[in-house]
């Protein structure tokens, strides 16, 4: 029997039309969409009542559109799963209208940098996750090999970083330089499709001379915010743009920029080879557009990340940016918390220090109320046809999932968001589903409160009665390379 969602504010994201409709969604057993669209007739009957249906979910006033993707966020399982695990971090996704999210393959132990990593996530993961599941496999010096076999596997794309880690991170993933760079471009140009074999960079270079810092004021912001200039995210976006234009049928994309001088040479660069055409993307988070240095309270090392937030002048390039058409192409949160102890958030001598404290915001569960508010706080016109933009199909089309999610069409993966844009509430520790409730938003009234998360037809999340089961699925990016080849003899 089928399953029919209805709402008065439709969001389908189909590209057919930018507004909002009164109508219903029919779903079949396997959580496939059937029809979704306009069902009401002139004099107000429901024409989709006629229809039998197991199940009728009826939302009333909230905003139904498709579930929200977030290709850009840190699950540390296995190895640490204290600092956040798949069970918490995919119900703080479910919490926050995220039915897809993609791991990047920095902080577990082992990393995501070869087929064992690979295989060591994916059954760590099975069985546990409330939201579907992709991964990035890595991209490190040494690893040539591993490409190939990490790609025909089904990672969504190659992440690598231009500046070492935090220890002991670091140790376990090291950055590339520029050779290494360009032998993966390479290797990869031989052995892979256009469009396949994205490879998503965190984009600051080492600085040729360290900035010394001001130990006498750990505790201050100011002290950490000197040591990792603009000029660090410049260098490497400048990198990765003759990288682009050397390698034009390779895809870069650049994670989590935070420096608003950047987007000038990622536009110029887009210009130079077609907007529309172009190799080279770019995401930015949540956190660069609604926080500014000016607000990080001293010992605040829970708003400490790579690159930094800066300064509030810097903010208005980005927001500029996020139109259609604009630099930044759509947004991930970056998603990194790690325990007290790391965070410098503990009592003692080193409580926050940031220049010891582990980087990394803990956002994921509140980045759309968190984008929402920050742009009707600036009085910025960003609707829920940006919001679907930024964070749902751009999202999709990077990650090779825009044939079954990103939007409600007939053949599309069931999954929606449901939402108030227009309630309200108060971050608090007991909101958040996280391992660690640490977040630079405690204590902030945000707008848009998550009212119910579907994955495949299913509910994974309802406000006020938590969780369904962990029916999420691992996704696999499907490989135009085959591991085994038959031939004709």
């Amino acid at each position: 029997m089928d399953l029919l969602f209805l709402s008065r504010r439709i969001f389908l994201g189909d590209g057919s039309q930018n507004s909002l409709i009164h109508g219903g969604i029919i779903v079949d057993t396997e959580g496939i969409i059937r029809r979704g669209d306009a069902t009401f007739a002139a004099g107000g009957q429901h024409v989709l009542y006629n229809t039998e249906s197991e199940s009728v979910y009826d939302f009333g006033d909230l905003v139904l559109m498709p579930g929200l993707i977030d290709p850009n966020v840190h699950i540390n399982e296995p190895g640490r799963k204290d600092w956040e695990g798949f069970v918490t971090a995919t119900k703080a996704a479910a919490g926050g209208g995220f039915t897809t999210i993609i791991d990047r393959p920095t902080n577990a132990t082992p990393p995501t940098v070869s087929v064992a990593g690979l295989k060591a996530k994916t059954a760590t993961a099975r069985g546990k996750i409330y939201v579907d599941v992709g991964f990035w496999g890595g991209l490190v010096p040494g690893n040539g090999d591993q490409l190939g076999p990490l790609l025909a596997a089904g990672v969504m794309g190659l992440q690598c970083t231009l500046c070492g880690s935090a220890s002991p991170v670091s140790e376990e993933f090291p950055a590339v330089n520029e050779a290494q760079l360009e032998e993966a471009l390479c290797r990869l140009e031989k052995d892979h499709d256009e469009g396949e074999a994205i490879i998503a960079v965190h984009a600051e270079l080492p600085l040729t001379e360290e900035i010394p810092s001001d130990e006498e004021a750990p505790r201050e912001y100011g002290t950490f915010l000197a040591t990792r200039p603009p000029a660090m995210e410049i260098s490497a976006t400048q990198l990765l743009c003759r990288l682009a234009q050397r390698h034009p049928r390779r895809g870069i994309h650049i994670l989590n920029a935070s420096s608003g001088q950047c987007l000038q040479l990622v536009e110029a660069y887009q210009r130079q080879v077609g907007a529309v055409g172009s190799n080279l993307t770019l995401d930015t988070c949540p956190h660069y557009l609604a926080l500014a240095a000016e607000d990080v309270p001293p010992c605040g090392t829970e708003f400490k990340t790579w690159p930094p937030i800066r300064e509030r002048s810097n903010q208005d390039a980005l927001w500029q940016a996020l139109g259609v058409g604009g630099a930044i192409r759509m947004l991930g949160s970056d998603h990194s918390p790690a325990t007290p102890g790391a965070r410098a958030l503990t009592c003692g001598r080193g409580r926050g220090n940031f220049l010891k404290a582990w980087p990394g915001i803990n956002s994921l569960q509140l980045s759309l109320p968190v984008v929402w508010t920050a742009a009707n706080r600036r009085g910025s016109v960003l609707t829920i046809a940006d919001i679907h933009r930024l964070m749902c199909q751009e999202p999709a089309i990077l990650c090779g999932l825009s044939a079954s999610k990103g939007r409600i069409a007939e053949g599309y993966d069931a999954d929606f968001c449901v939402w108030s844009p227009e309630e309200e509430f108060t971050v608090g520790p007991e909101l958040l589903y996280t391992a660690t409730k640490a977040t630079p938003y405690a204590g902030q009234r945000l707008r848009g409160v998550v009212h119910a998360t579907v994955v495949r037809g299913l509910h994974v999340y309802q406000q006020f009665e938590g969780f369904g089961q962990p029916l999420g699925k691992v996704l696999l990016r499907r490989s135009s390379r085959k591991l085994v080849k038959f031939v004709s003899v």
